[in-house]
């Protein structure tokens, strides 16, 4: 297990001690690039005729390990390890034209083994495309195709990462793995239900069994930080966050949090609580533009704040900065590029003190400034990684530059590149999963559980929801692949499925509204945020929050009459209680 509890502690007594190192002139400036890095200096001994005893010293915790590999590395070497941009292309060294075309309009090379060359690397985000999901607009490439390439892409990365001179700490590959409308990687791994139907499942426990499963799998493919969980509570119909949040009571997203970010962590895998200081708060979506929290201080405290505390206790490693203007803490002022939010609150607050990470940069809200600007803006508010720069040339250069004039606090750049290395080396050490591992029964069955606790009965009876003869599924256009997972699933309960003349089972999924209705349907489910519920007419209505393989099975068997649903619902539907099934 990734153990957390004590690393604030040694990462601010480290941070003391590299930052006079290096502010009084020991920066490594001097060192050859390329070199490998060495450990602590040593003295010499001196001369004996007996060989030394073994030490009996306890291994160097993370932060110390990170502190003395910092006052070791040269002026490049810092600011490449705050940088975590994208790149084009599915291998590390291989790529087609257009991705080549790609990465030289993105850092003037090649390929991604290039770029982490080229600049230093600290990490890289793998992104890809999903049909709904509400974030592709941000999303220019697309890196995953299925786990075996995945594990061969990061492989090469961290092949080109050891060569550095900061290669003795694990490179950081992170992905967008929400499970739900994000999720990056779709193709050959097990599927949890969104974050939404964990929270109305309500079970940590749960929820902690199902992501210690996903990062697993995630660590499988090389991958060792997870963009999840969002922290986001939703209170506001929010269409860019929605099902990806745990929903609208702080608590009971406290609770979810908490067990997503332990899951992921005792599988090696670093959890990022997103989106601080809470993008639910707000229906505009900042991938578009800047959206404006009017909520007082007090109300982000008591209704935003709580899930990030939760995961905080839980021992997160990371949290994601969010492109809001917070009138009550930093008027005008993306949170992003905010010091009172991310330095005073989430730090001096909030107690965070692993790494802050900003959302992309390459988002409307942050390109109101060139990248090498918006970087040292974002460093210098408290942020430690530059997450997807819409140039990682010009990001590298606008940081070396404002370091040496003096713009960019050489302690600052140090603070962060020390919590970067702290947060790898304590990823590091651990064993690689087999790729066999992923969609293993153990993962499907805790997938299946977390599923099953989310179906929510809001109008109709408890049992069978009135489901009688054969069945005839249908839904909105494009959605032919989750008719034929519910029918698989039905079919296996043993219940009869017909093209036409059944009992109708109507699917509405994301972005589907009171036109894809069908008024005919005995049952209507909502298979993402359960909003719609309110205008259809079927005398049962369902929510599964999710399309996934485990909630269509655990849809199936709520209709066949083999399990009773638990589910309430996390956010309120209006004419509609949370649920109709008591207890």
């Amino acid at each position: 297990m990734v153990r957390v509890s004590t690393t604030p502690r040694r990462v601010a007594a480290a941070l003391v001690v590299v930052t006079t190192l290096l502010v009084s002139g020991c920066s490594g400036a001097g060192q050859r690039p390329g070199s490998s890095p060495s450990a602590a200096p040593t003295t010499e001994a001196a001369p004996t005729t007996q060989a030394a005893p073994p030490s009996t010293a306890p291994p160097e915790d993370p932060a110390t390990r990170a502190a003395a590999l910092v006052a070791e590395l040269a002026d490049e070497d810092l600011v490449g390890q705050v940088l975590m941009p994208y790149a084009y292309g599915d291998q590390a060294t291989k790529v087609s034209a257009g991705s080549a075309a790609g990465n030289q309009a993105l850092g003037a090379v090649d390929t991604p083994a290039q770029m982490i060359e080229k600049y230093r690397l600290g990490g890289l985000i793998l992104v890809g495309f999903s049909a709904d999901d509400p974030t592709q607009g941000n999303q220019e490439t697309t890196n995953v195709d299925n786990p075996k390439q995945v594990r061969k892409l990061t492989t090469g990365l961290r092949t080109a990462a050891g060569k550095l001179p900061a290669g003795a700490a694990p490179f950081l590959i992170g992905t967008d793995q929400e499970y739900g409308v994000v999720t990056r990687i779709t193709d050959g791994v097990t599927m949890l239900p969104s974050a939404l139907g964990a929270g109305a499942a309500n079970d940590p426990a749960l929820t902690e069994a199902a992501w210690r499963a996903a990062g697993t799998e995630l660590a499988a493919m090389g991958v060792n930080v997870d963009f999840a969980p969002v922290a986001d509570v939703l209170v506001t119909r929010s269409t860019v966050i929605g099902s990806r949040s745990f929903g609208a009571d702080p608590q009971r997203a406290a609770n979810q949090v908490g067990g997503a970010v332990r899951g992921l962590q005792t599988a090696g895998v670093a959890a990022t609580l997103k989106h601080f200081p809470g993008h639910g708060h707000s229906a505009v979506d900042s991938h578009k533009d800047l959206p404006v929290l009017e909520q007082s201080r007090g109300k982000l405290a008591a209704e935003a704040w709580p899930p990030f505390t939760a995961g905080i206790e839980a021992g997160a490693l990371a949290v994601m900065s969010a492109h809001l203007d917070v009138r009550s803490v930093d008027p005008g002022v993306a949170a992003t590029f905010s010091y009172k939010l991310l330095t005073e609150v989430l730090r001096g607050e909030l107690g965070f003190q692993g790494v802050v990470i900003t959302d992309g940069m390459n988002m409307p809200p942050a390109r109101r400034f060139g990248p090498g600007e918006a970087a040292v803006r974002a460093l210098k508010a408290g942020n430690d990684l530059i997450l997807m720069p819409p140039n990682v040339g010009q990001a590298y250069d606008g940081l070396l530059a404002a370091l040496r004039d003096g713009s960019l606090p050489r302690s600052r750049l140090v603070e962060a590149a020390t919590r970067v290395l702290t947060m790898k080396f304590t990823l590091a050490d651990r064993p690689t999963p087999e790729l066999s591992t992923l969609g293993s029964k153990a993962h499907r069955a805790a997938a299946g559980a977390l599923a099953a606790g989310a179906v929510t009965v809001l109008r109709g009876k408890c049992d069978t929801s009135g489901v009688r003869g054969p069945v005839t599924v249908t839904s909105s256009d494009g959605r032919a692949h989750t008719r034929a997972a519910l029918t698989e699933a039905l079919t296996s309960a043993g219940m009869k499925v017909v093209p036409s003349g059944g009992t109708v089972v109507h699917l509405v999924g994301y972005g589907d509204g009171a036109s894809d209705l069908r008024a005919d349907a005995a049952v209507t489910v909502a298979m993402d945020t359960p909003y719609v519920l309110a205008r259809a007419s079927s005398p049962t209505l369902l929510a599964t929050y999710s399309s996934s393989r485990a909630s269509m099975a655990a849809l199936a068997d709520v209709l066949a009459g083999k399990a009773r649903p638990q589910g309430r619902s996390p956010v309120k539907v209006s004419g509609l209680p949370a649920t109709t099934c008591s207890g």
